[in-house]
């Protein structure tokens, strides 16, 4: 009434609405007049898995199959402390274009083929290859696995080898050349003779017009969603999809959420190097994770840079990273022809920068021979033959796998995708980086020499606000791989890494007690 009343002075007017009384009354009652309602939107929450976890990729033929495997292998994968055991495709491998050793075009008689050429008069994606056993056996392998404490992921390869059921029950299923050939896949610069790609939007002759294009599509998109149903009914909860960047998103879109709203703790990794921006787009539709550069980057600033847009950049709310050192198709630098150390480097940085990553087998073993000087895959791949490895052999780096999976388990810090910050260093051989979280509870500072060939040193530079540290008091750095603890005292620490002796420091730190200030544990290696 005041406010209206033109009469009073202005002061007059203002004064009962600003009186405190008011003011409160009128904060739970907000101006709706230019409120605007979005349509609902829906929110995905996945199982903890999708974010965290160790992965061990293994070939069972090599194993003597999958109860072999089962019986003698998993124990060991177990024991390094992994959380998901990978298996390339189970399923018959076709004869027709049969890769030899090292890809090469002629296979002969005692030749198993690529595990990706998938299909022979054994069957399809729901048969399991004779060699590797049977449904009791693979039932057995899954079973064994989860006893272990861990889960097994299969791979997803939507396509087929010339001998596949589909290529003469659903020919319209396949891309077609002129001649009327089936065409065969490429990935340049990769061919695969064996393999033909499918068509995901076919349109049969028989059927023409819109309604028979759709008939078709359905008929097809609904077998590939059976593949995924017949697996989960043999206990897979994770599936490891093959090139899903060759595939319609269109697909996947509708193919993630089918499967997922019936099987919510059913996930998918996406294998797709790829540009960037169809990575991300993959992540959008629904897989759960993703593989990444991580392969590639290898200096101290790209490394650096990574870490930080896969860890706090825009995509990070959707997009989770997957660090694999190497893959059966990819031995990169610094592992071609590299010591045991750039291994070790390798590994340290893939098992703390992001929550999830993930090694071929042999990669403790240092298999390190390259096809080729231009060829990244390795010689004597194991996709296309048998690989007789030694275990037990005490070079192995599973004690250091171990070590680092451990470490992993125990801290949260390490477990978080984010609180991330790259600090500061004058040698353009030590990356340096922290992660912490929210509390501040647990707080873990790497320090990784790159150069697996030559000791490295330098003075840091920490911001011990951010680390939640006092500045002029010392505090305690404890080195998890080597359980020395030293005492620090300021923001410039000194650090030396040998990578012979060891390629990292996983540094938890903390303030020094408060009862006494301990003595300085420093050695010549870091103070």
């Amino acid at each position: 009434t005041a406010l209206r009343d033109a009469s009073r002075p202005t002061a007059d007017r203002m004064t009962p609405a600003l009186d405190s009384a008011v003011a409160g009354a009128l904060a739970g009652v907000p101006d709706r007049r230019d409120l605007t309602e979005s349509t609902p939107h829906g929110l995905w929450v996945d199982r903890e898995r999708a974010l965290v976890g160790a992965w061990y990729e293994l070939f069972p033929r090599s194993e003597g199959g999958l109860r072999s495997a089962a019986d003698t292998r998993l124990a060991g994968v177990a024991a390094m402390g992994f959380d998901v055991v990978y298996l390339p495709p189970v399923h018959p491998i076709g004869r027709a274009h049969r890769k030899g050793p090292n890809n090469t075009l002629t296979a002969g008689p005692d030749d198993p083929g690529s595990p990706w050429a998938i299909g022979s008069p054994d069957g399809g994606h729901t048969s399991l290859a004779p060699e590797l056993g049977t449904f009791a056996d693979f039932d057995h392998f899954v079973d064994r696995a989860r006893q272990l404490g861990m889960e097994v992921a299969l791979d997803y390869a939507l396509q087929c080898s010339p001998d596949h059921p589909w290529v003469a029950e659903h020919p319209e299923w396949f891309h077609r050349r002129p001649d009327g050939s089936i065409r065969y896949a490429e990935n340049p610069p990769k061919k695969y003779e064996d393999i033909y790609p499918i068509n995901f939007w076919p349109e049969p002759p028989q059927r023409s017009g819109h309604a028979g294009q759709e008939d078709a599509r359905h008929e097809l998109w609904q077998a590939c969603l059976e593949i995924v149903e017949f697996w989960i009914g043999h206990g897979v909860r994770i599936f490891r999809v093959d090139n899903p960047h060759t595939k319609p998103m269109a697909f996947w879109e509708w193919l993630i959420p089918e499967v997922q709203g019936v099987h919510p703790d059913v996930l998918f990794l996406a294998e797709a190097f790829t540009r960037p921006k169809v990575m991300a787009k993959l992540a959008e539709v629904g897989f759960s994770q993703s593989y990444t550069y991580f392969t590639w980057r290898t200096a101290k600033e790209e490394l650096a840079e990574y870490l930080i847009e896969v860890s706090c950049g825009p995509k990070a709310d959707y997009m989770r990273p997957n660090f694999w050192p190497n893959t059966p198709d990819i031995l990169a630098s610094p592992l071609r022809n590299g010591p045991p150390s750039a291994f070790r480097l390798r590994l340290a940085l893939a098992a703390t920068m992001v929550p999830s990553y993930g090694i071929y087998s042999g990669y403790e073993l240092c298999e390190n021979d390259p096809a080729s000087v231009a060829n990244e895959e390795y010689l004597f791949s194991e996709k296309y033959q048998l690989k007789e490895r030694d275990w037990d052999d005490p070079a192995s780096l599973a004690p250091f796998v171990t070590q680092l999976n451990d470490v992993r388990r125990r801290h949260p810090a390490l477990a978080i995708l984010g609180n991330v910050t790259v600090h500061p260093t004058n040698s353009p051989d030590l990356l340096v980086w922290s992660k912490h979280t929210d509390d501040r509870s647990d707080v873990v500072l790497v320090v990784v020499n790159l150069d697996p060939h030559a000791p490295h040193d330098d003075t840091l530079s920490l911001d011990l606000g951010l680390l939640g540290l006092p500045w002029d008091q010392p505090y305690e750095a404890h080195d998890e791989l080597s359980g020395t603890t030293y005492t620090w005292h300021g923001p410039h620490p000194y650090v030396r890494l040998d990578p012979v002796v060891a390629p990292a420091h996983v540094l938890v730190l903390r303030p020094s007690p408060s009862s006494a200030t301990p003595p300085s544990s420093a050695t010549p290696e870091t103070r």
